[in-house]
């Protein structure tokens, strides 16, 4: 299944992996019989490498921006199908070159250098392919696989291997002047974007709001009528809730997830319907969906409805607005009701009631056997104070109390008579 996905995701694969491998193949035949190296095994290791480069750099269809390469953690490296295709790619080609050359170091130095050089391809190149840092570590994984096993077989079957010491030499100097060379390329070429965070973030949106979909567009039919589709949606994180946003071909609605409560509406049509719907009625209707979305803003509340413009495609302001004490509450609930009994859009603000400020209490009158009541001498500045210094006055301003004045939203001064 795996395979069969990448070979259709790149277009030609099989004719130019044929054409690569026979190539290769009768190169590399042709060099082996002039030096006396096994003919098979370097025929099969240039068939290998064929296939690694025809799949790692033909050009595809699908990657990301040119100059870009994913630097999130290789936390998918054994999970992911095209990481465990990578390390199945990269064994065959390095247990080859190690039962050939018997240079296990060496060759994994090579070949380890070798993924992190198809990356920097693949970055650099429109290619349509992703460069990551999980296919290098897939990559690597694979060729440390491939020559590990190749240097057991080769233990086990009493070939020893040719000069450990310089062939460790030159694993060392070819790993550093490699890394070098490739660190300084993505430095000056490539902007790392961690995509793995990305879509680990994106998959945790998409776990917190299950559900939150289907529940707003049933709303927005509740609020614009049966048949309401949905063209999108948004997503933005609150504290520990979710506002989601949705867009139909009516209008649009928000509210908060997973409180379940609506927070507006508007719909795309703004002007007024012709109908008979009175006041009084329509005050009806907009207490009648409160009930159903709204019952903590109702209690204590007043309803005031008012006539937006005249004439048949008038519509009515339902209001909604507590006291305490004489003073404005900070909740507020608006409704917009055309003459059809149309729901033009709605704004509600849940917000707790504010503590009414304290009443002073009344000066005590004078004493009724006539004696007078001493006052209280007045306190001194203290002698110790630095000079220059004053008193700090409280700031004018509003009192914390006071709350919204009523004004109509943006739903509510978009309306239009028709």
């Amino acid at each position: 299944m795996v395979i069969r996905a990448s070979i259709g995701a790149v277009p030609g694969l099989i004719p130019s992996f044929l054409i690569l491998a026979g190539v290769l193949a009768g190169i590399t035949a042709l060099i082996s019989r002039a030096r006396n190296r096994p003919l098979l095994l370097s025929v099969l290791l240039a068939t290998c490498t064929a296939a690694l480069c025809t799949v790692t750099l033909l050009p595809g269809a699908a990657g990301m921006t040119v100059g870009q390469c994913d630097t999130g953690l290789p936390v998918h490296v054994f999970t992911s199908s095209s990481s465990l295709l990578n390390i199945g790619l990269f064994i065959p080609p390095a247990a080859l070159s190690t039962l050939l050359f018997r240079r296990p170091a060496t060759v994994a130095a090579v070949f380890v250098l070798f993924s992190g050089l198809i990356e920097f391809i693949q970055s650099v190149t429109s290619l349509g392919r992703s460069c990551t840092v999980t296919d290098v570590v897939a990559n690597s994984i694979g060729a440390l696989v491939g020559v590990g096993g190749a240097a057991v077989w080769l233990g086990i079957g009493g070939r020893a291997l040719r000069r450990p010491l310089r062939d460790f030499a030159w694993a060392a100097g070819i790993a550093l002047a490699g890394s070098a060379a490739l660190v300084c390329g993505f430095n000056s070429r490539v902007t790392g974007v961690n995509v793995v965070a990305i879509d680990d973030s994106r998959r945790a949106v998409v776990d917190a709001t299950e559900g939150s979909d289907t529940w707003l567009s049933a709303e927005a039919e509740a609020v614009f009528g049966t048949g309401t589709r949905s063209t999108g949606t948004q997503v933005e994180k609150d504290g520990s809730r979710w506002k989601i946003i949705a867009s139909t071909d009516r209008g649009t609605i928000s509210g908060w997830w997973p409180d379940r409560t609506l927070e507006r509406a508007s719909a795309s049509d703004q002007h007024g319907d012709a109908g008979t719907l009175t006041a009084a009625q329509a005050g009806g209707v907009a207490r009648s969906f409160a009930r159903t979305h709204f019952p903590d803003s109702l209690v204590g509340s007043d309803q005031t409805v008012r006539t937006l413009d005249d004439g048949p495609h008038a519509a009515y302001l339902v209001t909604y607005r507590r006291h305490r004490q004489g003073v404005l509450m900070p909740m507020r609930l608006d409704f917009t009701i055309t003459r059809s009994g149309r729901m033009v859009g709605f704004t509600s603000e849940a917000v707790r009631d504010a503590v009414p400020p304290r009443q002073p209490s009344p000066s005590p009158g004078p004493p009724r056997d006539g004696s007078r009541q001493r006052q209280p001498a007045p306190r001194r500045r203290a002698l110790s104070s630095s000079p220059g210094s004053s008193t700090a006055s409280p700031a004018s301003g509003s009192h914390p109390t006071s709350g919204p004045t009523g004004r109509p939203d943006q739903h509510l001064t978009n309306y239009r008579a028709g």
